[in-house]
């Protein structure tokens, strides 16, 4: 204690009072709260009919959330789905949804495809980041190749770099691939766990949402302490005033058909009882339907050109049963007819003419023109 006269000496340079304290904690709230909200203003995002996701941004779910909000609004309908609706093999105005507004002749479609957005992760990305799709029409593509063998059906537990883990459950249903130290025995578990953890939050926490953001758009994916640590001199605020980036508009593969270089597979496909995919993609369909969404289901087209005939026998099975199923539940649904083998660059994309094709079948189906008038 000291009793002298003289005042107490603390080696803090800067005391705050109770109400200093509590004036911070009131901004910082407001801060956590607002910032998301502001930024909408704040960063130019004026996305036109053809545009998507550019691909460097795939894992910027915030982004994918803004837009899927503003497309359900602003078009008569969305198509969801993985890299087939994306348009692995095209330009951005050579995809499905450019084809659908072609032939409608006006912007109808908008497009919320995913590179590799398997069924887990497509799941989660409907669950977590499109609570904006309501009361709208959803075309939602279902690729059967992810229940092609068991290492795409995430069964095989040596695969271990497997695309959005951010968007499959972090803890159950438990995946071979990304198992759960639920007992963690040394520091690495213990940090696995927290990562998870971390990930649950940002998946239902706007500003974490947000800053994730900023980091996939303006940082290269690094956060912005790391960012600093790696550029000392330079601005930290100065690439956020760069704007978003913008789709490369060159294409990524020649167009050259499947049999050029590859050949037939004979894919074992899983058992649609034990698969972990398959029920992944009916629960999309559930959540959107549980949304008030029109929902619609494009099957396939795969290429079944690429398949020996005994794993096309058997795939005939998996599009039977996946067809019997959304009979039961009564979602509107078309089994699209193969496409010609020389329009499709691997088992499963189509290059534009294909696209074209497609989109052609889709309007030639009396349910689908129903849904979309």
């Amino acid at each position: 204690m000291n009793n002298s006269n003289e005042p107490l000496a603390f080696s803090n340079a800067v005391r705050l009072s109770a109400g200093q304290w509590l004036g911070i904690a009131i901004f910082a709230i407001a801060f956590v709260v607002a910032a998301p909200s502001l930024w909408n203003r704040y960063e130019e995002f004026t996305p036109d009919a053809d545009y998507r996701i550019p691909l460097k941004l795939r894992q910027d779910y915030w982004l994918f959330e803004r837009y899927a909000g503003l497309a359900a609004r602003e078009y008569e309908a969305v198509i969801l789905g993985d890299s087939v609706m994306w348009g692995e093999y095209v330009l951005r105005g050579e995809t499905l949804s450019h084809y659908l507004n072609q032939q409608a002749g006006k912007p109808q479609f908008a497009n919320l495809g995913l590179g590799a957005a398997h069924p887990l992760a497509l799941a989660g990305l409907i669950e977590h980041y499109s609570s904006g799709v309501r009361n709208a029409t959803v075309i939602l593509h279902c690729n059967p190749l992810w229940l092609s063998n068991p290492k795409a059906d995430l069964q095989d537990p040596e695969f271990k770099e497997f695309a959005h883990p951010d968007l499959v459950p972090q803890f159950w249903p438990h995946l071979p691939p990304y198992p759960v130290p639920w007992f963690p025995d040394n520091p690495d578990d213990k940090q696995k766990i927290s990562q998870r953890l971390g990930i649950v939050v940002e998946q239902r926490v706007p500003f974490n949402k947000w800053t994730r953001h900023l980091q996939h758009a303006y940082y290269g994916g690094e956060s912005i302490p790391s960012w600093t640590l790696q550029h000392p001199y330079d601005n930290p605020l100065e690439p956020m005033t760069r704007g978003l980036p913008v789709e490369n508009e060159k294409r990524r593969y020649e167009v050259r058909p499947w049999y050029k270089d590859r050949k037939r597979e004979d894919y074992p496909w899983v058992d649609m009882g034990t698969s972990l995919q398959w029920p992944a993609f009916q629960r999309a369909v559930e959540i959107l339907k549980g949304r008030g969404n029109r929902v619609f289901v494009i099957v396939g087209p795969l290429n079944e050109h690429m398949m020996t005939p005994a794993s096309l026998g058997r795939y005939q099975k998996v599009k039977a049963t996946i067809s019997a199923w959304l009979a039961e539940k009564q979602v509107p649904h078309i089994v699209a007819t193969v496409l010609p083998s020389e329009v499709y660059g691997d088992a499963s994309h189509p290059f534009a003419a294909g696209y074209e094709m497609l989109a052609r079948q889709l309007r030639e189906d009396p349910t689908f023109r129903e849904m979309i008038r």
